[in-house]
């Protein structure tokens, strides 16, 4: 039975990095789950490669059919940007181990659809200053930087990944990404070794 590692952390923790790091070492040999989202696509990104990108109405449609695992939803300036997983198919543990990013909350929902023995929680922790920095150099590099929305998300993820969240969820471990993000993917290779 294969396991799922669910990569989180704040905006501009470093999520992508690590993620494309882990998901092309061969030797972990990790299996990618495609995100749905709503939300519109960024300059660089493309359908199916970060995210299936969706309209509210396809949205509306998986989640009446059943098929969504998990999911969540931000009250942007722009409007409703939604995040979810859907079983489409992409998992199937009798074949291997699973990496994917998400959120606590996307955690919790993995762990309570799949089991806590299958879902194994990997917490990216950066100093704020640092994901600040991150953040105004990503916008900078937009063709239309939304300033107003990495602000929002900036503030937002203060109260997703609060201390009492964490603790909630259970996370105890947590691998820092602030100035070497080698290490940092080190770090986690190696709990992803004595995890599976």
């Amino acid at each position: 039975m294969g396991k799922i590692f669910l990569l989180m952390g704040k905006s501009t923790s470093g999520k992508d990095t690590i993620y494309k790091y882990l998901i092309q070492d061969e030797e972990l040999g990790l299996k990618k789950i495609v995100p749905y989202t709503t939300r519109p696509m960024r300059d660089g990104e493309k359908d199916g490669a970060e995210y299936y990108f969706k309209n509210e109405q396809e949205y509306q449609q998986l989640k009446d059919a059943e098929k969504i695992i998990e999911e969540r939803t931000y009250h942007t300036k722009y409007g409703e940007w939604r995040y979810f997983t859907v079983d489409d198919g992409q998992i199937d543990l009798a074949k291997g181990d699973y990496l994917v990013i998400g959120t606590l909350e996307s955690y919790c929902s993995f762990r309570d659809y799949f089991g806590q023995e299958i879902v194994a929680p990997v917490l990216i922790n950066v100093d704020t200053k640092i994901r600040l920095h991150r953040a105004l150099d990503r916008e900078d590099k937009q063709e239309n930087p939304k300033y107003d929305e990495m602000c929002r998300r900036f503030l937002a993820d203060e109260e997703d990944f609060s201390e009492d969240k964490i603790s909630e969820a259970g996370v105890t471990r947590r691998f820092n990404n602030n100035d070497d993000v080698q290490s940092c993917i080190s770090e986690i290779r190696s709990f992803i070794q004595d995890n599976k």
